[in-house]
């Protein structure tokens, strides 16, 4: 990992983002009866066997190459969060250059927000949100009677009617790959057990329609740090997370890391 990052440090310029991926998969052990540790673990359904936590450096723009450099096992008495945590803050600590982390769904809520802010970790992160997820504005001015509210008006994502108006709005006409787009912000807000940590949600909407005539599913991402990019690019370093799918599978099929009993 120290090797890989130390590469990195001499090639990029200092306040240049190192891009990393942070995933968990499983590995099923349902027939390992004997086998210590086991936990439940969700893939394609519940299952029985022992989950990783993977952080990957993404090296390149485009492409599918990510180095894996943190791909431990997560115990009973952890969690996906709490050790993808653990090795954000331990990746930050090796860098020379600001950390962004992109990660999925599993990561976009509160309980990851809270850990980041327990643990002290000085990075940037890229979570996608469920397109049902719930966000609050800041709070009202207070009254001066009974406790100062925490939340302002509810942003259910699912309903648009609930939605604020947006401090941005931008549309880019021909993206290489997804054509026409529209990229929205919304600042300061947070999540409901979060109420002190500020996150900025992006919409992200491809404006042609799939072969099928229906419309693309929209992308909630959500970014919390101190440090901000242009909205232009922000959304964009998302797609770069599936690197570490990519890498998954290598060592699952090419490297057979699941293939032993």
């Amino acid at each position: 990992m120290l090797l890989y990052l130390e590469q990195l440090q001499k090639e990029a310029a200092p306040t240049e983002h190192i891009l990393v991926a942070i995933d968990h998969t499983a590995w099923e052990r349902a027939d390992a009866k004997t086998l210590q540790d086991r936990t439940h673990e969700y893939q394609r359904g519940v299952i029985v066997g022992q989950g990783y936590s993977t952080i990957a450096w993404i090296p390149e723009a485009i492409g599918s190459w990510a180095l894996p450099l943190l791909h431990e096992r997560i115990s009973s008495g952890s969690s996906p969060i709490l050790q993808a945590a653990s090795q954000l803050k331990l990746v930050c600590e090796h860098s020379v250059n600001p950390v962004l982390a992109v990660l999925d769904r599993e990561y976009g809520n509160a309980s990851w927000v809270l850990a980041l802010t327990e643990a002290d970790i000085p990075a940037d992160c890229l979570m996608r949100v469920r397109k049902n997820a719930c966000l609050w504005s800041a709070p009202p001015a207070y009254s001066g009677r009974g406790r100062p509210p925490k939340h302002g008006q509810k942003m259910r994502l699912g309903d648009p009617t609930t939605w604020l108006e947006a401090d941005t709005e931008i549309e880019i006409d021909e993206h290489p790959d997804l054509g026409k787009v529209r990229v929205k912000q919304w600042l300061d807000l947070h999540f409901y057990r979060a109420p002190g940590q500020k996150v900025n949600l992006i919409l992200v909407e491809r404006m042609k329609p799939m072969s099928n005539g229906q419309p693309f599913p929209p992308l909630w991402l959500v970014w919390v740090g101190e440090r901000t990019l242009p909205l232009e690019t922000v959304w964009f370093k998302y797609l770069r997370r599936f690197g570490v799918d990519h890498w998954y599978r290598f060592a699952k099929q090419r490297l057979h890391w699941t293939l032993p009993n």
